[in-house]
């Protein structure tokens, strides 16, 4: 019973590990033929209104409008705000890996929203939180966002918008199983798509081929299967490790950037990233090396 129930979660983990580490990649091929907030709001439109007619068309019903609310302002705090401030940021040429660097402010400050909800925690991951907040503030001393204050504090933002969700999406109750990313993802895309009309973007020439791959690619693997396998984490561990994923993406996106799209990191970026990949360890190492406490399991969602 316990292989049956650590299978789901070793799975839901490797996909926020892997494909949410590439999407950064595929957000900068998307900015440079789309404007970002367009972009953005178009991968979660298409993904919602996908996975909501597949719902629709095999029999699942649409939740009661407590529950569908409350959806629609996780999805605007996660993905709206969260994901849509780091497609600008992006789009202001930071470089995928340091963006994806960046990002992993979140796991600091879910916990401290986590103690801010009473949900406990334990000074081992406390421990690796202050190893990566080192890291950040390494990275920041000098290189690529040395030169580019504005794009770091948009992600910045943007971290501190999906943490708040994260941990409040676990106290709240939220549709069953994938509705609840349907419904999210529908609310970021009509957010998104509001925010490019009021700020004036426009298409001056149709995307490429690439720039079209990569939406695709956004919506299909970046939203409706690891946004699915994010709600589902939330619901089933505690934040901390819910948000673990932000530790490892930047190892994935680094790779990609510098393999495939030219990006260059300097040696105190190198080393930045490498205390932040460090802190990981404590941080998801902890769950298991000290024992859990009762108060944790209160952040599951409300079922």
């Amino acid at each position: 019973m316990r292989i049956r129930q650590l299978l789901p979660l070793i799975g839901a983990l490797f996909a926020l590990y892997i494909i949410w580490g590439s999407t950064y990649f595929a957000i900068s091929i998307g900015v440079a033929s789309w404007p970002p907030l367009m972009m953005a709001g178009v991968r979660f439109l298409s993904a919602g209104i996908l996975l909501l007619s597949y719902l629709l068309l095999t029999g699942h019903r649409l939740p009661a409008w407590r529950p569908l609310l409350n959806a629609a302002l996780i999805g605007v705090l996660l993905l709206s705000v969260g994901n849509g401030l780091v497609t600008v940021a992006e789009h202001q040429n930071v470089p995928s890996g340091i963006a994806a660097v960046m990002v992993a402010t979140v796991p600091l400050f879910t916990l401290c929203f986590s103690r801010f909800f009473g949900i406990a925690t334990r000074k081992l991951e406390w421990l690796g939180i202050a190893i990566g907040l080192a890291g950040i503030i390494l990275l920041n001393s000098g290189g690529n966002l040395s030169g580019n204050p504005w794009g770091a504090v948009l992600i910045l933002i943007g971290s501190m918008s999906w943490a708040f969700g994260s941990v409040y999406g676990s106290r709240i109750e939220l549709p069953v199983g994938m509705m609840a990313g349907a419904v999210e993802m529908l609310a970021a895309g009509i957010v998104l798509m509001s925010a490019s009309l009021l700020t004036g973007e426009r298409l001056t020439t149709m995307p490429d081929t690439s720039g079209f791959l990569a939406v695709a690619y956004l919506a299909v693997f970046g939203s409706i299967i690891a946004i699915n396998a994010y709600m589902f984490l939330i619901r089933n561990v505690s934040p901390a490790v819910a948000t673990s994923y932000a530790y490892v993406n930047p190892v994935v996106a680094v790779l990609l950037g510098t393999g495939f799209n030219g990006e260059r990191l300097s040696g105190v970026e190198w080393l930045a990233l490498v205390i932040i990949i460090a802190a990981v360890v404590l941080v998801t190492l902890g769950k298991y090396l000290v024992g859990a406490k009762s108060s944790v399991t209160s952040c599951q969602g409300e079922k």
